[in-house]
């Protein structure tokens, strides 16, 4: 029985791949791919998304998102992800177009002709999701859950505490952490032990298809970043948007707690940082999952066998 999925995304060297997985994997029923503005603007995400699905033969409905965060000036990660948001190899041309629909209308339209509960999968900012519920609360109860990747517990990426797709719209991710709504979070204590090294790229490399080059071809140019920046890891590159796919295939490949999560909208030095309540402190009812450590090698061996059932 495939996983009924919406995916909602960035694109982005770590989306490429977390798409990669979804449907190479087989696991899944992908409803549609909506996209958000994050590693790089709206109209280029989109586009990415679009030539990530072409390359992998994939045609699933895809709806463009919003342009902004709710109340604040876009922030993207050009630095790590270049001019394009996906630098690094030759990737194809889109072979279709984005639907005529919204990603919020679009993400209503799948939800209220669903007879199953559905399960949306985040992997930049939540800007979409929280119009959603805004827009269309009486549809909520039709997701089964939210598989996201962002925040973290004990570390950030953009200040000390606060990750990337949390810190660039952090109103947002407080009304989709307050929804009521089921939450796994992948967020940066997990995903910088999801690491992928020189090793892992050539083995992706040598699976011969177009699929594995692009994927290898990503990596390359995703570890010039962490190579240079992130020198705690030794060499390695965080492969964060996948964890999030991953975890609805084997959770069982992870270490997680249930746990209270708020997000910080006011802080002057903790501004978008996810609040995690890791020990209990505070006695409150757990509201996420909260994963923290991952199976690396199992890991690479998922997006290595999802990347040979792609073309």
């Amino acid at each position: 029985m495939k996983i009924p999925i919406i995916i909602d995304c960035d694109p982005g060297h770590d989306d490429a791949l977390m798409l990669m997985l979804a449907f190479g994997s087989g696991k899944f029923d992908i409803k549609a791919v909506t996209t958000s503005a994050g590693n790089q603007t709206q109209e280029k995400t989109l586009n990415n998304a679009l030539k990530i699905l072409t390359l992998i033969g994939a045609n699933v409905p895809v709806f463009r998102g919003a342009e902004k965060p709710l109340f604040r000036n876009l922030i993207i990660a050009d630095y790590v992800h270049g001019e394009t948001g996906l630098d690094g190899p030759a990737l194809p041309k889109p072979a279709f177009e984005a639907q005529a629909l919204s990603a919020v209308e679009g993400i209503a339209a799948i939800l209220r002709s669903s007879e199953e509960k559905i399960t949306i999968v985040p992997t930049g900012p939540l800007t979409n999701i929280a119009t959603f519920l805004l827009a269309y609360p009486h549809l909520k109860d039709k997701i089964e859950r939210i598989s996201l990747m962002g925040g973290g517990i004990f570390r950030g990426n953009m200040t000390p505490l606060a990750e990337f797709n949390i810190f660039a719209d952090p109103e947002a991710a407080h009304l989709v952490f307050k929804s009521g709504i089921p939450i796994t979070m992948c967020g940066l204590d997990v995903t910088h032990k999801a690491l992928v090294f020189q090793k892992d790229i050539d083995l992706l490399r040598s699976i011969g298809n177009n699929t594995g080059k692009a994927a290898a071809d990503l990596m390359d140019f995703f570890s010039i970043f962490y190579r240079t920046n992130r020198t705690e890891l030794d060499g390695g590159a965080a492969l964060h948007d996948p964890c999030a796919i991953a975890w609805l295939i084997e959770p069982e490949m992870f270490t997680s707690k249930p746990c209270f999560v708020d997000v910080e909208i006011n802080g002057t030095l903790t501004t978008g940082t996810t609040v995690v309540d890791f020990y209990d402190v505070t006695g409150k009812e757990p509201n996420v999952e909260v994963v923290y450590d991952i199976d690396r090698e199992r890991y690479i061996k998922m997006l290595y066998n999802a990347i040979c059932q792609l073309p």
